[in-house]
């Protein structure tokens, strides 16, 4: 422990047991962060003891502290309010800081012929009618795409009447969901007929517009227009489809907020889906760097984003608990002005809901690491079932194969952002022993793929295909295996998480395993299918080189029957002309040719594959 260290933590030693606040500051008299506490002693105190224990941001704070000061206040919650103050007024480093830059979003009509319908994010300088504002730019965008699709709009970027009839209708048309103005076969009358609707639907919501419709349809239908009243129903019943769909996000409860984290230990996302009237009217996303302790960040990002928000729910649903949550329930219901509620949801449909929100913040994540989704959700999954410290991006499978010792091989695959990268693969020849020992066969694969690695970092290579270090290794075996690689990696000071997978009777993936124990993964779907698509392709991938291997000593066996012909020639012979039906097809001429051949040695060979005695 450094001096300052020792300095810092005898000094937070001294303070009360008394709810407050502390300030952290650095060299130069700024403040880097700012935080709430029960007890400042011992809550300061943690900061200035062991390093090992705490996250990589809150190391990186520590590092930085040169100073510290604090506030004593009667309550937690009156902490609570300060820290809030403080956060806003001084916006520290270390804290999170969310950005409030949704402004006010609007419907935009054109004024021109053909009026087109859109959603923007500010006023323009010109002469289109603009409806609005709208706080909620999900909601516009949604319900103005919503719009188009319903009265069958166009979105393309052509200009009316100057392109009608210039090209063929898009892919919109044939699928119903443009009238098709292009074609020339809608008139201008019912084109802006189309428009009207659409803002009706749009001023109006869907209820009302489903009631205007219907009595628009009925006066066709008694008129006799039976087309007419047809496009009317048509439209009706996209609206109806159109809000059947919106059902999955559809909730009992009438106004809460869902909040839900996802992380990569790098960084983190906060997904927070809105509610009112029972149905999603908005949802926002917010990525913030190095985030930390779970538990602290969503303490931390539920006081900044409400905050910056001026409208506080009945309900917030949260996907994990949160500290003092009491606390921050009656800052809440302050700033509401009536009773507002924190619950984290075990099942049923606010569960559910909780689960689509997490989901949306993995989807977030993997589009910063360009992967999909799902597979972010799974590796973020067998990050917690493995108690790994990050998400493991790079995985490394290896497999021994061989037949009662014979041909001993090992093969190596990787998968990266949860899919297999066949050009990272490896194949290793056992090469230390002959005979069969799949645990000392594994620890020598081991030993040399690390030691190649050592070799890259020593000669600042990055580009060797080994000089990268793996997230994860998984064995296809069990202990046995695991216990015979851990010394290997610790010698070589490789600090990179090791487990075993094991089959069961019917050599079907049962679990992982480490050197203490089983993991169960059957109980999660997900992680389970992942595993077992390693292992399976680990196995495939070393038994397929073992049968190659076997498959080649078998031809050097059939050329060393030759006379003439020894193990180092039927080698050379293999080498150069790859295949035995290349060998039985050459001239003698070619195979005098070849590395390591004379002519009788030539002959033999010819003749054996031609069985002739002719001279030659």
């Amino acid at each position: 422990m450094s001096e300052k260290l020792k300095e810092l933590r005898k000094k937070a030693m001294a303070l009360p047991l008394s709810p407050g606040v502390y300030i952290m500051k650095n060299k130069n008299r700024d403040i880097i962060y700012i935080g709430k506490a029960k007890a400042l002693k011992n809550r300061v105190s943690q900061y200035f003891g062991s390093q090992n224990n705490h996250p990589e941001k809150v190391r990186k704070m520590v590092e930085n502290v040169d100073d510290f000061e604090y506030i004593i206040t009667d309550s937690e919650f009156e902490a609570l309010i300060l820290e809030c103050s403080l956060i806003k007024q001084h916006t520290p480093k270390y804290n999170i800081l969310l950005k409030d830059d949704k402004g006010y979003s609007y419907v935009k009509v054109t004024n021109e012929e053909y009026r087109r319908i859109s959603y923007v994010l500010q006023k323009g300088d010109d002469d289109a009618t603009y409806i609005g504002p709208y706080k909620s730019s999900f909601y516009v965008k949604n319900s103005v795409e919503q719009a188009q699709k319903i009265f069958r709009l166009p979105t393309c970027s052509r200009k009316f009447p100057q392109d009608i009839r210039k090209s063929r209708p898009c892919l919109n048309y044939h699928i119903k969901q443009c009238c098709g103005v292009c074609t020339g076969k809608v008139k201008l009358k019912d084109y802006n007929e189309l428009v009207d609707e659409a803002l009706s639907f749009l001023k109006g919501g869907d209820t009302k517009s489903i009631k205007l419709l219907t009595d628009k349809m009925m006066q066709a239908s008694d008129n006799l227009d039976f087309e007419r009243a047809a496009k009317i129903r048509d439209q009706i019943n996209a609206i109806k489809k159109m809000r059947d769909k919106q059902k999955v996000v559809n909730t009992s409860v009438e106004e809460q907020d869902v909040i839900a984290f996802a992380t990569n230990g790098k960084k983190g996302s906060f997904e927070v889906f809105r509610f009112a009237d029972g149905r999603l009217f908005d949802r926002e996303n917010f990525i913030v760097d190095d985030p930390g302790d779970e538990s602290s960040a969503r303490s931390e990002f539920l006081l900044r984003y409400y905050t910056i928000r001026d409208d506080v729910p009945k309900n917030i649903v949260l996907d994990s608990e949160i500290e003092d949550a009491e606390v921050f329930e009656q800052w809440l219901s302050e700033k509401r002005g009536k009773r507002a509620y924190i619950t984290v949801p075990q099942k049923g449909e606010q569960k559910h809901l909780v689960d689509m929100c997490k989901q949306n913040a993995f989807e977030s994540l993997a589009q910063l690491e360009g992967i999909i989704g799902k597979q972010y959700a799974v590796l973020e999954s067998l990050k917690e079932l493995l108690g790994l410290k990050s998400i493991p991006y790079y995985i490394e499978s290896y497999d021994i194969s061989n037949t009662a010792g014979d041909e001993n091989v090992a093969g190596m695959v990787v998968f990266e952002n949860g899919k297999p990268k066949k050009s990272a693969y490896k194949k290793f020849k056992i090469k230390s022993f002959s005979g069969q020992d799949d645990y000392g066969s594994m620890a020598e694969v081991l030993t040399r793929r690390f030691t190649e690695y050592k070799k890259a970092q020593e000669n600042g290579e990055t580009d060797t295909g080994f000089s990268k270090l793996p997230d994860l290794i998984l064995l296809d075996g069990g202990k046995g295996q695991v216990g015979a690689v851990k010394p290997v990696l610790e010698s070589m000071g490789i600090d990179v998480p090791l487990f075993g997978m094991v089959k069961d009777d019917k050599h079907r993936t049962r679990a992982i395993v480490s050197d203490t124990g089983e993991i169960a993964i059957r109980p999660d779907k997900n992680v389970f299918s992942f595993v077992t698509g390693v292992q399976d392709e680990v196995h495939r991938f070393a038994i397929g080189f073992h049968h190659q291997r076997k498959k080649k000593s078998m031809k050097s066996s059939t050329l060393q029957s030759i006379s003439g012909i020894g193990e180092t020639r039927a080698k050379a012979l293999l080498k150069y002309f790859r295949t035995l039906e290349n060998i039985k097809n050459a001239t003698l001429k070619e195979l005098e040719d070849a590395p390591k051949m004379t002519h009788d040695s030539a002959l033999s060979v010819y003749k054996y594959f031609h069985n002739s005695e002719e001279n030659i």
